[in-house]
């Protein structure tokens, strides 16, 4: 079985070499990078599996890099985890809406990130071939097999946690799904009860997917359990 890339983008040399020396002895190829820009460069020449990406980095920040990684046809699907000294809420948020998949405030320990990139990598690997090709709501149409949203027979560009969000809620359809079972059905893992990640992954799909993401016809949210598709 070939060995998991994983890319470790911090411009702390001790922190990288920390995470390097501790990937490398649990089975992983690690590469490096200190800048986003290097990053960017990189994660589109390797195709690593996985993308740890600090927050506070000269010139590019993680953000932009993060928003860049996504917003290229072949990198957008990389799993990214962001990793940060900071731990205000908005820069968490803004991460996620950004497309990050998980995000590990510092210090963290080096057993809970290995945990972290192997539930990422499960959830990308572990995609079951799916019965049905496609699921059509209204004017929306989820192509299961192509991983592909349109609307109105325009595509919409989703991160894959958006699409597998709005694929279980379609696939649930007037069924009402819990924050903690979206957590563990699209994250596959205890996300730490993070369920706040759900919220802004729902905020970020409706504005992608409705007309009028305040006044939002497909998804409804169900007040202190979850959310379910209309």
């Amino acid at each position: 079985m070939n060995k998991k890339k994983i890319l470790v983008v911090d411009d702390e040399q001790h922190i990288i070499e920390l995470i390097q020396f501790n990937l490398e002895n649990s089975g992983f190829d690690v590469i490096t990078s200190e800048n986003g820009e290097d990053a960017i460069r990189i994660a589109e020449e390797e195709m690593p599996d996985v993308i740890l990406l600090d927050l506070m980095l000269p010139g590019i920040d993680g953000f932009e890099a993060c928003k860049k990684i996504r917003n290229n046809d072949k990198t957008r699907k990389i799993p990214v985890i962001m990793l940060t000294a900071k731990g205000e809420e908005m820069d968490k948020v803004l991460g996620l809406e950004l497309g990050a998949d998980d995000y590990l405030t510092k210090p963290f320990s080096v057993r809970e990130l290995i945990a972290r990139i192997k539930a990422v990598l499960r959830r990308f690997e572990e995609i079951p071939k799916e019965a049905i090709k496609t699921i059509k709501i209204n004017d929306i149409v989820i192509d299961i097999e192509k991983h592909e949203v349109s609307k109105n027979g325009e595509v919409i560009e989703l991160t894959l946690k958006e699409f597998e969000l709005l694929k279980i809620l379609a696939k649930n359809r007037g069924k009402v799904l819990s924050r903690n079972f979206l957590l563990d059905e699209v994250w596959g893992y205890d996300y730490f009860g993070e369920t706040r990640t759900v919220d802004v992954h729902i905020r970020h799909l409706r504005r992608k997917i409705e007309d009028n993401d305040k006044y939002p016809i497909y998804i409804e949210t169900i007040r202190g359990i979850g959310y379910k598709m209309k």
